[in-house]
């Protein structure tokens, strides 16, 4: 049926000589089946995926500037050097953070896992947050009136209600084709939407919402640009021109204006001062991240490990800042002085430090990332690769 030209074999080229294996990949050709299937590696003998510790140490060092300013703002009023150094912290430090979010939330998809995990560790810690707060400021300020509303994000809790819709609309910012400029827009029009009114802290959601979406869109050759040594350098002096910029516009510009959660028009600005700002902040905020990224360390620190703990300094952190406030604390008049603000500089970084070591987290872990199994149908998708991550554990108990 097949000519000769056709028949396997006889046309075939000669293999070539065989090569010697390389370093740490076994030779196929020296081991006997028995020998591959003792050496082949367990669940535990697999790396696991690997953290990065530059992403790691920007979590922690963000989450440590987040600490300090807001140590900082009950004393801001009486020192114009910590107003500037206040706003120029304030200008990217979330950003940063935000833009870390997206860049890992690049994989999201509605996939049942993701979905669970995200209601895991971003719903129920608002959930619980979002009704801790309030409650915290009845029995601590002496505050009956103290109304619990999950509609109205409480302090720190609207970074979990943004993040959740964020994600959520991962896959959207995933098809279109131009999502940064669409999530300018978006943000640039909420600017002069006072309509929106507090809900969800939609303002918030909606101005932050292009540093999320311009991490979704980079990629990790683009942190590798701001990695160099000449990126460090120029870093410096960009800083000190923001200082000085800052010291400049204490008594001439409204701080509020960083935090993203007014329109322009209950800022007191004309209505198309709401974009110019969405715009001049954006591009001021990236200015700033880049330099803050390029002082990043890029290997392991003894804060490294910190870095997957940020979540719990950063929501833990606000009952000590705010049990201080109810407390007068900061009133004290040697607070207000040069030495007093450098030392609650220092400890807002310790306190926020300690919050996200091991031990804190295993505490508070049945809050911050429940289980829940008992919520959840079981995905059959799920099931089929816990299976196959057991069969090799059976393999090597069989051999």
């Amino acid at each position: 049926m097949f000519d000769a030209a056709s028949s396997p074999g006889q046309n075939r080229r000669p293999l070539p000589p065989a090569q010697p294996p390389a370093d740490g990949v076994p030779s196929p050709c020296t081991q006997t089946g028995t020998q591959q299937s003792e050496q082949r590696p367990t669940r535990a003998d697999r790396p696991g995926k690997q953290r990065d510790a530059f992403f790691d140490n920007a979590k922690y060092l963000a989450i440590v500037l987040v600490a300090m300013g807001h140590s900082w703002e009950p004393l801001k009023g009486d020192s114009r050097f910590l107003e500037a150094l206040y706003t120029v912290v304030y200008s990217f430090h979330m950003p940063a953070f935000i833009i870390i979010s997206g860049f890992f939330s690049r994989s999201f998809d509605m996939r049942p896992d993701r979905l669970k995990r995200l209601i895991t560790g971003v719903a129920v810690p608002y959930v619980v947050f979002e009704t801790a707060y309030p409650l915290f400021k009845r029995f601590v300020d002496h505050s009956p009136g103290q109304e619990i509303s999950l509609l109205d994000p409480w302090y720190l809790t609207w970074f979990l209600c943004a993040l959740f819709v964020w994600r959520l609309t991962t896959p959207i910012w995933k098809l279109i084709r131009r999502p940064l400029p669409v999530a300018l827009g978006i943000a640039m029009l909420a600017s002069v939407a006072p309509s929106i009114g507090d809900d969800l802290d939609l303002q918030r959601v909606l101005q932050f919402l292009p540093y999320f979406v311009l991490g979704l869109c980079m990629k990790p050759e683009h942190f590798q640009l701001v990695r160099r040594r000449w990126v460090r350098f120029a870093a410096v002096p960009v800083f000190a021109a923001a200082l000085a910029v800052g010291w400049w516009a204490v008594p001439r510009m409204n701080t509020a204006w960083f935090y993203h959660r007014d329109s322009a028009q209950e800022l007191g600005g004309p209505w198309w001062s709401g974009p110019v700002m969405v715009v001049a902040m954006f591009g001021c905020s990236l200015l700033l991240t880049a330099c803050f990224f390029a002082w990043v360390p890029r290997r392991k620190m003894w804060f490294t490990a910190l870095g997957a703990g940020t979540l719990y300094g950063y929501l833990l952190h606000g009952f000590l800042v705010k049990f201080a406030d109810y407390r007068g604390w900061f009133d004290q008049a040697a607070l207000h002085r040069p030495l007093g603000e450098i030392l609650v500089t220092v400890l807002a970084a310790a306190v926020v430090t300690l919050l996200c070591t091991g031990p804190v987290r295993r505490v508070f872990r049945f809050a911050m990332e429940p289980e829940m199994n008992w919520a959840f149908k079981q995905d059959a998708a799920e099931l089929a690769r816990e299976r196959r991550q057991k069969e090799p554990e059976r393999e090597k108990v069989s051999a």
